[in-house]
């Protein structure tokens, strides 16, 4: 019998074998297993997005007030957020129901593409807004639309270069660098002690979330404890901020 035969006679004896010491109660629960996966991952994203908006409506009265450019990019950042965790929830129900293995794995007929595009440029835009908000007077106003360029730029590359290192890179050295300069900010006044432990809980927050898009689905356990504290790290910049608006 040639080799290739005898493999494949292995392989499905092997499988037959598998299957026949797998409950069929727990074959049938497969796909509620995935779907309480999925469930998770929707209830994740719903905090995360709940907890920016929040952030965002409640420190609309401070803007007002103040006229503080800052606190109107800080504003912006989260609403950017609370855009990229809602296009990074269908992105998964795109994954889920169409069985991709890998994030950038979507047709060019599908909008899988465009939703990407639209996840990439919200989360880089989250980023450089909390950039922006440490930088804004040195740079002017009318440097925004710069910001805006960059993150399309950035989206379009990974998008069309399938390689989501890129972006990940790039966010992780545009977050060094707010931890940098907040840094720089705290040093000089005290005042901004409360504002640079946010940016310090916002970049574990976001390495946390880039290790969730590294790790492989099959880790389930150490993904459920990066969502409890990246929801933990959340909800504590929603007490910060809480205590400054009130």
């Amino acid at each position: 019998m040639p080799k290739e035969q005898i493999l494949r006679a292995t392989g499905r004896a092997i499988s037959e074998n598998v299957n026949s010491q797998i409950p069929r109660g727990l074959l049938k629960r497969i796909p509620e297993l995935q779907s309480v996966g999925f469930g998770t991952e929707v209830l994740y994203a719903f905090v995360i997005i709940a907890v920016s908006l929040i952030i965002y409506f409640s420190t609309r009265e401070m803007y007002q007030l103040s006229k503080h450019k800052g606190i109107k990019y800080f504003r912006l950042a989260f609403l950017y957020f609370a855009i990229a965790y809602f296009f990074r929830t269908f992105i998964l129900f795109i994954i889920r129901y169409l069985n991709i293995g890998r994030i950038l794995d979507f047709s060019p007929r599908l909008f899988g593409p465009i939703t990407m595009f639209i996840f990439m440029y919200a989360s880089s835009m989250a980023i450089l807004y909390l950039l922006y908000s440490l930088i804004h007077k040195k740079l002017g106003e009318n440097k925004l639309i710069l910001f805006h360029i960059i993150a399309i730029a950035i989206s379009a590359v990974t998008v069309f270069t399938r390689n989501i290192g890129i972006l990940l890179w790039i966010q992780i050295l545009l977050m060094l660098l707010v931890i940098i300069i907040g840094y720089q900010s705290y040093k000089k006044s005290d005042k901004n002690k409360s504002l640079y432990i946010i940016y310090i809980l916002l970049f574990i927050f976001w390495m946390l979330n880039i290790l969730d898009i590294i790790i492989p689905d099959f880790f389930r356990l150490t993904k459920l404890f990066i969502y409890l504290v990246s929801v933990g790290l959340f909800l504590i910049i929603l007490h910060k901020v809480s205590r400054k608006t009130v």
